[in-house]
């Protein structure tokens, strides 16, 4: 997807860590439904990991990230980030710690795919690291395969291409903790395999990665780790190929999944034309 993104971050502390860069204690979320967003869930996002959360619509996923954000307010339980309470730190401190593309992507009108991008250095505003502006801007545009459309329209773009012109936002924004809420939706095959690698780049650079997504066989092959949800709980997390089983996923998804795999990876497939009512475990390879 053209060259990397250069990572200098010599003017922030080295972050602990042993400590998860970002982290849940049992946290529940009320947003007015019949029952809560999330009940009682606690999750990891390590450095050098990427996490992904699925699960199905209504799951609680973006719920979970924004909690971990501090987009959403809990109703109980505890949010850390980067070892400390969120309440330690202020939206500015924030900001330079984690980079968080929502499921949405909108920008006032007028602005160019450019003047967008550079909004994710605003946090560095006033500090020497705004020296690297425009060298952080134009990597993050070529990391993203989105040089060309710098000129052009925000508000002009497709559904896909806003996706990529709103990541590049959040690779120049440049901190040690990226959280990205369904970044692959709108994009085609090619686009999704090259936004994944940029996930798994990162974290291999020693970042933390939590990702939610909807691609059962994406999250296997890019993540380390899983959280699955379902009805705003945890129902399990861990290694993929530990926690992505077809029983566990035929129940969560309420469609026959079968899971198989071998040394370079697993793959996870809807079981068609078969009904999930007296299924049992024998009829899944998991």
């Amino acid at each position: 997807m053209g060259m990397r993104l250069s990572l200098h971050r010599a003017d922030i502390p080295e972050p602990d860590r042993s400590a998860p860069a970002a982290a849940t204690d049992k946290v529940t979320v009320n947003l007015g439904g019949e029952r809560p967003a999330l009940s009682e869930v606690s999750v990891e996002v390590r450095y050098g990991e990427v996490l992904a959360m699925v699960g199905p619509n209504g799951a609680g996923k973006s719920t979970l990230l924004g909690a971990l954000a501090g987009t959403v307010k809990p109703a109980g339980g505890a949010v850390q980030l980067a070892g400390s309470p969120l309440s330690r730190w202020s939206p500015l401190q924030q900001a330079r710690l984690r980079a968080v593309l929502p499921q949405q992507h909108t920008a006032g009108f007028g602005f160019t795919c450019g003047e967008v991008v550079q909004m994710g250095r605003a946090p560095w505003t006033h500090t020497d690291r705004q020296d690297d502006d425009a060298r952080t801007v134009a990597e993050a545009l070529a990391e993203c395969d989105v040089s060309a459309m710098a000129p052009r329209p925000f508000a002009a773009l497709s559904g896909g291409e806003r996706a990529r012109v709103a990541l590049a936002r959040v690779l120049a924004q440049d901190t040690s903790i990226i959280m990205l809420d369904e970044p692959t939706a709108a994009l085609d095959l090619k686009h999704q395999e090259d936004v994944m690698q940029i996930v798994r780049h990162r974290a291999d650079a020693g970042d933390a990665v939590v990702v939610v997504v909807h691609d059962l066989n994406l999250a296997a092959a890019y993540a380390d780790r899983v959280a699955v949800l379902a009805a705003g709980q945890l129902r399990a997390s861990g290694p993929v190929r530990e926690t992505l089983t077809g029983a566990l996923l035929t129940e969560v998804f309420e469609v026959p999944i079968e899971v198989t795999g071998d040394d370079a990876g697993i793959r996870i497939d809807p079981v068609r034309g078969v009904s999930t009512r007296g299924m049992s475990e024998r009829g899944l390879r998991i």
